[in-house]
């Protein structure tokens, strides 16, 4: 293939959709990496993309879908009548059905729930009941499932005459139930391979296998499948009946994209996931809600620096140490701030441990305050000598305001927690306002009683 082609991999998709030869596509998707692919199709019209899927038999498009990330598919079935959609979204994964249609709008999603199987629809309905970040939002409904009382000749019987409906699944274990539909055991296949036929399949399970419930958190996922080299996990209702399997590979998808929706709220897009193929619009207003949010707060810390604006004339070196204090002090409380948003997140502390968290920051702060604040007093009376006790107020106000940054570092995300707030989300801005306004004030209020 030319280099070109490989270097802009979408100007060949155009050419081969626009060829409307489906053949032609499919061997030229097979020769792209998953992320070509997602690159490529990014760059396509709307028109191009409908005109994409619409060459791909309904599995092939289901593929395609799952190699992209949510919104580009988002973005692809909205293109698309129901009646194509629908068939497309039929041979994906019962998870990934769930997780794309939630990003869609109801009207569009309930036309594609009428024109899907009946059965199929109400199974994806009640899998987008859960929320996306539990054990029931994550797992899947095709798995194997056969009572105690079953032999293993039934078993294997049962797995040669459906083999083609299994060969989608991701099979390692049988799970054995009662007549009430409640998990009692698991029987791994080689298990069922190397025993005799007329072995009752209570004889060989693993009884009372390891569960999660339908609502368990993805941390609790994350701590069973840091613990235990298992493929899945069984998921049970309230009930204890097995309404599910949380694969290893879903559910470790499934923490990235929490780290990667953190990092993205970090960064200052709060509005969910964004791609550049996105409607500008759209990308422009979920940045615009954080930035003008930030504007205020900024402009809030800069009304100090007015207040003491005839002590900056007359001390002008203050204006060299106060961007260093505050950004410094900054960078403490955000440590603070990371440590506890992870413990949050890992259910190591709660708002009920508020006096806790802040006795533990306060130490914190006090050392690494001093050390800091002895470190730029030194700088400050090396290059300002001529101006009296410069070094002693700059060393004051930058070690009290790491107290301070660190202190509220470890406690607003408790606090916003208590509110149901997004710690991620809200933890940031309050830090870097309050620190910013501290520090001015500090520094400028200090030089002003002490220098004038």
């Amino acid at each position: 293939m030319p280099e070109s082609h490989m270097e802009e991999p979408w100007k060949e998709l155009v050419a081969v959709v626009e060829s409307g030869n489906p053949q032609r596509l499919d061997e030229y998707l097979d020769s792209l990496s998953p992320a070509e692919i997602a690159r490529a199709t990014s760059r396509l019209s709307d028109e191009q993309q409908a005109g994409l899927l619409g060459l791909l038999e309904p599995g092939d498009a289901a593929d395609l879908l799952e190699e992209l990330s949510d919104a580009q598919g988002v973005d692809l079935l909205e293109e698309l009548d129901a009646s194509r959609a629908a068939a497309i979204v039929d041979e994906m994964e019962t998870d990934e059905r769930a997780d794309i249609l939630s990003e869609l709008d109801e009207e569009d999603v309930e036309a594609i729930l009428r024109e899907m199987d009946p059965e199929e629809a109400e199974d994806v309905r009640h899998l987008m009941t859960y929320p996306s970040d539990t054990a029931g939002g994550r797992m899947v409904t095709d798995f194997l499932v056969y009572r105690d009382t079953q032999r293993v000749a039934d078993v294997l019987a049962d797995l040669k005459e459906h083999h083609e409906e299994y060969s989608d699944y991701t099979v390692q274990y049988a799970y054995v139930t009662s007549a009430r539909d409640v998990l009692i055991g698991v029987v791994p296949l080689r298990q069922l391979v190397l025993a005799a036929n007329d072995t009752l399949l209570r004889s060989i399970m693993i009884a009372n296998p390891l569960s999660v419930r339908v609502d368990a958190p993805l941390e609790e996922l994350e701590h069973m499948f840091d613990r235990y080299p298992f493929v899945g996990v069984p998921v049970m209702d309230e009930k204890g009946r097995l309404v599910g399997v949380v694969r290893r590979a879903d559910a470790e998808e499934a923490f990235g994209e929490r780290s990667d929706k953190t990092f993205m709220r970090f960064s200052g897009i709060i509005g969910g996931e964004e791609i550049r193929s996105m409607p500008t619009a759209s990308r422009s207003l979920r940045r615009l809600s954080w930035l003008v949010l930030n504007m205020v707060l900024s402009i809030s810390a800069a009304c100090v620096i007015l207040f003491f604006q005839d002590t900056i004339g007359k001390v002008f070196a203050l204006v060299f140490f106060m961007p260093i204090i505050c950004n410094m002090s900054g960078c403490s409380g955000n440590q603070a701030v990371a440590v506890s948003i992870r413990e949050i997140t890992l259910g190591l502390i709660t708002p009920a441990d508020f006096v806790r968290v802040l006795l533990k920051e306060c130490v914190i702060g006090v050392v690494n305050g001093l050390v800091l604040g002895v470190l730029l007093a030194l700088v400050a009376m090396f290059m300002w000598r001529d101006v009296a006790h410069l070094g002693l107020i700059i060393g004051a106000a930058f070690a009290l305001n790491t107290l301070i940054a660190v202190s509220l570092g470890g406690v607003v995300p408790l606090l916003l927690k208590r509110l149901n707030i997004d710690p991620a989300i809200g933890a940031p801005p309050m830090l870097t306002t309050v620190t910013d306004m501290c520090g001015f004030l500090l520094v400028l209020g200090l030089a002003t009683a002490v220098l004038l």
